[in-house]
């Protein structure tokens, strides 16, 4: 047997109680990778009183989340590793509740479209700052509307996937709890009960 097939048997066989481990493990490590983005925001704001160049405009231009380039993934990474932790949680209290309903195709891609959208949008933000700042000089600081745009547009996508992902994850955890016959009826009987 090739690894593709027992990875695809591995998959086609996952329980409610391993694609809860693996939204809360990946969910986690979101989180605490969001704690580190985090400390951007903070060296960018020292450098920049170091370097004393903080003009009018950049002031002009300052709002909660618009003074540092991070702030936003940041946020989307920590809101969005919470969110995977709780979706994960979900998920693994059902097999403890009596609940054993199978986990469907599209449940079993959810956590790669929330990472993978999470981690784009955050790889997207990077490289597209550096890359826009060379197209349209200062364009997060100044005015220059074409640049924030096209930048937040980016991210804006990856975390589009995320939602996407959360989505599938939710309607997962809602059929479960609409339908609990359905996921009692799942469990196998035990000899001696």
């Amino acid at each position: 047997m090739s690894t593709a097939t027992e990875m695809t048997a591995v998959q086609s066989d996952m329980t409610p109680a391993q694609l809860g481990s693996k939204f809360a493990r990946w969910g986690l490590a979101l989180f605490l990778l969001g704690l580190i983005v985090g400390f951007i925001p903070i060296l960018h704001y020292m450098l920049g009183a170091i370097a004393g160049d903080v003009g009018p405009a950049f002031l002009k231009n300052m709002t909660l989340w618009w003074g540092c380039p991070a702030v936003l993934m940041e946020y989307a990474l920590k809101t969005g590793g919470l969110g995977m932790v709780a979706i994960g949680l979900c998920h693994l209290f059902f097999p403890r509740a009596g609940g054993t309903a199978p986990v469907s195709g599209g449940e079993r891609v959810a956590p790669l479209l929330c990472l993978g959208g999470l981690i784009g949008a955050l790889v997207y933000a990077a490289v597209g700052y550096v890359v826009f700042n060379s197209i349209w000089p200062n364009f997060y600081f100044e005015h220059v509307e074409t640049g924030k745009d096209v930048w937040l547009a980016g991210q804006g996508i990856g975390i589009a996937f995320y939602v996407l992902g959360i989505g599938i994850a939710v309607g997962g955890i809602w059929d479960r709890l609409l339908n609990p016959d359905t996921a009692v009826a799942a469990i196998p009987a035990h000899a001696g009960d």
